[in-house]
């Protein structure tokens, strides 16, 4: 069961999950294959949590989660509507963090990158 945030209880429903992340992905380079891997991933940490009921907002940000790491579009897209952005400033903060997130990240691998020593192809990597 899935606990809404006026407390209402309704079925677990996979086919709504898909189709929020689905309609969050549309046009994007995203394969039907991983939204369902998504959606699997998503039951697997819904039953980790050992109850019968799971808080909505929990599905949310699993669902938030996991477009964050495979589609930034589809993730804004997502968090638009789960959110419920009451105003531009909320979601143009949103948009700065995913911006901030995105330049560490580059920077971070950048470190990676230049921290190792050049490799010849066909040289074992230690």
């Amino acid at each position: 069961m899935v606990v809404k945030k006026d407390n209402r209880r309704e079925p677990y429903d996979r086919l709504k999950v898909i189709a929020g992340i689905k309609r969050a992905c549309e046009k994007r380079p995203v394969s039907m294959e991983t939204i369902e891997q998504i959606a699997d991933r998503i039951e697997a940490a819904a039953a980790e949590l050992g109850g019968k009921e799971v808080p909505s907002s929990f599905v949310g940000s699993a669902v938030m989660n996991e477009l964050h790491g495979i589609d930034q579009v589809a993730y804004v897209r997502f968090a638009s509507v789960y959110r419920s952005f009451k105003d531009i400033d909320e979601f143009m903060h949103e948009l700065e963090d995913l911006i901030r997130l995105r330049k560490d990240t580059l920077r971070d691998e950048n470190l990676i990158k230049t921290a190792r020593p050049h490799e010849k192809k066909g040289d074992p990597v230690s």
